[in-house]
């Protein structure tokens, strides 16, 4: 790998009007600043036809194409075009596909079109073809930096459910560049190889960190499906007392207030909490239902089996179902990691009910089987599966570090390219 410069402070972008600058010093002299739209040859969006993922007929780009920031020729639409339609929108090796119309965090994600095969460009990708100031390696490095900058996502349009940025304020942004071909893919050659690099490294934590988790994961299962001697197995609803929330009328702005949480799916993390985003006053809480501290809730509409354990008093709502607790019968570690465990999430799964969004009602949630052996055994497996999942997490946290400094690096590679110091 080529030598790596430490990113410093001489670079930045700023905005203005719309287009993105960058300002830096000790520039070299034989760099450019154009806009894009004095660089690009063309700018244009896509054919709007009707698509189909049949496998038949003409392949067509689409915005899940460039999902991974690459051209992905398995991630296309199909449709028939007339030969007048292929001439125009027939797509060429070295043409930038740009996103513009998406969720606000994708809008200005980039590819380059490398297929083999023809491809022709479809709606709501944006192509770029440039002039012979720039090639095109270059361009889809200078964008993909301006996307990880967060520049696209600062300036872009926001609706209910999409962003989008039109061609007039791209074609404004500006972008520098070396005048000379050679030097602009000499520093292409070193951003392709240190990312190759990282990329490689980038697996390898991925990997690890799903390792981690395959380990507990694996442990885990084995605990809840070979019981033991004298474990007892029975219906939720035969061995606890369970519960459904609700929702006090949010057209009555006194029942909300910092008197007592109110939790509903997103919050359940998978691990114990005492807090939530929404909180109830205590009007709110006498029309609430509530749950002692120590119970288990449990995600039963949409993303089945998030899981929380809540170490105070709570409200929740009426997607979730929770199971009370009874020291009598279980300790709640170790019920929280009986729902944690992939033995209770598939149960949940083939009770769910629903084509769109699955649904596990009170009375299928009562129904899901559980294993209760003597307290004795649960509080040794619970000290084993906590011992175990907090040395996990310190492993998922190690690997996600990992990432992040990864990530980091691929910036401030980028921020040396463009500021001239690669």
């Amino acid at each position: 790998m080529n030598r790596i410069v430490k990113s410093g402070s001489s670079q930045r972008r700023r905005e203005r009007g719309g287009a993105g600058e960058y300002q830096g010093t000790d520039m070299k002299a034989e760099w450019q600043t154009s806009t894009l739209g004095d660089v690009l040859a063309v700018l244009r969006n896509g054919i709007n036809c009707e698509q189909n993922k049949s496998g038949k007929g003409d392949k067509i780009s689409r915005i899940e194409s460039i999902s991974y920031a690459c051209f992905d020729l398995e991630k296309v639409g199909y449709a028939e075009l007339s030969e007048r339609e292929k001439s125009r929108y027939l797509l060429q090796n070295g043409d930038i596909l740009f996103s513009h119309i998406n969720s606000a965090i994708h809008v200005g994600k980039t590819a380059v079109f490398d297929s083999s095969e023809p491809v022709y460009h479809g709606v709501n990708l944006l192509l770029m073809r440039p002039k012979d100031v720039v090639t095109s390696a270059y361009l889809d490095h200078a964008l993909k930096y301006l996307f990880q900058s967060g520049y696209w996502r600062g300036v872009c349009k926001q609706s209910v459910n999409q962003a989008s940025v039109n061609q007039q304020d791209i074609s404004r942004v500006l972008i520098r560049y070396p005048k000379s071909l050679l030097e602009q893919q000499r520093i292409v050659g070193i951003l392709d190889e240190a990312f190759e690099g990282i990329a490689t490294a980038k697996a390898n934590a991925e990997k690890n960190l799903q390792n981690a988790r395959a380990l507990f994961e694996s442990h885990i299962q084995s605990v809840f499906t070979q019981p033991g001697e004298g474990w007892m197995e029975k219906p939720l609803g035969g061995a606890f007392t369970t519960a459904t929330g609700n929702t006090p009328p949010k057209n009555n702005a006194d029942f909300y207030g910092d008197f007592m949480p109110l939790v509903k799916p997103p919050e359940l993390c998978d691990s114990a909490f005492d807090s939530a985003t929404d909180g109830l006053s205590e009007a709110g809480a006498a029309v609430a239902r509530i749950l002692p501290s120590n119970s288990i809730l449990v995600s039963c509409i949409g993303n089945l089996g998030k899981i929380g354990l809540n170490t105070v008093p709570v409200a929740f709502n009426q997607q979730i179902n929770a199971i009370l607790p009874d020291d009598s019968i279980a300790i709640p570690e170790f019920m929280f990691f009986q729902v944690l465990s992939s033995a209770f999430k598939e149960q949940l799964e083939a009770l769910a009910s629903g084509t769109t969004v699955p649904i596990v009602n009170k009375s299928k949630f009562n129904s899901v089987t559980v294993v209760l052996p003597p307290l004795p055994q649960q509080r040794s497996i619970v000290a084993k599966l906590g011992s175990l999942r907090e040395k996990t997490q310190r492993l998922e946290s190690i690997y996600q570090r990992k990432l992040d400094a990864l990530e980091e690096l691929k910036k401030s590679l980028l921020n040396q390219a463009f500021s001239g110091q690669l």
